[in-house]
């Protein structure tokens, strides 16, 4: 908790600064009528807007990181409990969460510049190809230095699935960077959700003894409360690819490091419901030759329907908090019972 307020006060105070370099150099390009109607009429008006915003997250966790670690070594231990820097727990967290982050930071320089499809930066297929690649490489860090290959199931308990592990371990972490980029259309959308997930699963992370790992979650907590405050409608800026897609991936590792993958529907029951929205409306044009959803992501359709923005999000997040508390109570009872 000591960490989360830090991380929060850090975040706040270093925003303005933030806030100044983004309106110089990242400008959000909104997306032509002709490639997505529905989003260009309700966020035409947001052209403009600072962009990036998610780099206020990733550089005060990544700056918290470095100075606990290297005022710990600096003072021969004495603020050990402070540095949350550990092999088996954190690296692979960190490492994920920073690389994401500056991949996706080229992809919103991209937009600013409208390179790619509609001046929107990457295509879809090879963001696909980047998660995928991180990944992997994940994967072959649990399988192969870490020696995971157990699939909790609640209430059933372990299962050794033997190399389907690297497969089941892609596809968590494919699956919630995809779904936090389709999640991250609206004020302060993605943030909320992504707060509650975070939450659980650091709660998790402490009652199973991963107290680095709950530290670094702590740390992500504070810096998006902090990024929350400015981002609520009307945002002063967006959350951009540097943040939905460092924080989409470290949901799926913090989940496969703390057993709790199959919780995920819970922790992250929106970003579930955003991503089949996408598939489910690809599968009805292509298929049935008409659309289920005025328009998707699924946040997208109830402003078609004449929801306020700031309705959609706030009801969204009282969900992901319902979904949250179901998915904890499930943990706990699965470990108890």
């Amino acid at each position: 908790m000591i960490i989360t307020t830090i991380s929060f006060f850090v975040a706040f105070a270093t925003t303005p600064l933030w806030l100044r370099w983004l309106q110089a150099n990242m400008k959000k390009q909104i997306r032509t009528k002709e490639a997505a109607p529905v989003y260009n009429k309700f966020h035409e008006k947001k052209a403009g807007t600072p962009n990036s915003g998610g780099i206020i997250i990733w550089t005060t966790v990544g700056g918290l990181a470095f100075v606990f670690a290297l005022v710990g070594g600096f003072f021969d231990g004495q603020w050990d409990y402070f540095n949350f820097i550990d092999r088996r727990e954190t690296y692979l967290p960190l490492a994920a969460f920073l690389g994401a982050a500056v991949i996706g930071l080229v992809d919103d320089w991209f937009g600013t510049l409208r390179i790619g499809p509609h001046g929107g930066g990457l295509k879809v297929r090879h963001k696909l190809l980047i998660y995928t690649a991180v990944a992997a490489i994940g994967a072959w860090w649990f399988f192969f230095r870490l020696e995971r290959q157990e699939l909790v199931v609640p209430f059933a308990g372990p299962f050794d699935i033997g190399l389907w592990y690297i497969v089941f371990f892609m596809f968590i972490v494919v699956a919630t960077a995809f779904s936090a980029n389709e999640t991250d259309g609206l004020d302060g959308l993605f943030g909320g959700t992504a707060l509650f997930a975070f939450l659980a699963l650091t709660a998790v992370a402490f009652s199973t003894g991963l107290y680095h790992l709950a530290a670094f979650g702590g740390a992500v907590i504070g810096a998006l409360l902090a990024f929350l405050w400015y981002n609520i409608y009307p945002a002063k800026f967006f959350m951009g690819d540097t943040g939905s897609m460092s924080l989409g991936i470290t949901i799926g590792v913090l989940a496969m490091l703390t057993n709790t993958a199959l919780l995920l529907p819970f922790f992250a029951f929106i970003l579930v419901i955003e991503s089949l929205s996408v598939i489910a409306q690809l599968g009805s044009k292509k298929f049935l030759g008409r659309k289920l959803f005025l328009s998707t992501p699924i946040h997208h359709h109830f402003e078609a329907l004449g929801w306020p923005e700031s309705q959609v999000t706030m009801r969204f997040w009282i969900i992901s908090a319902v979904g949250c508390a179901a998915g904890l109570v499930l943990f706990f009872l699965s470990r108890f019972l």
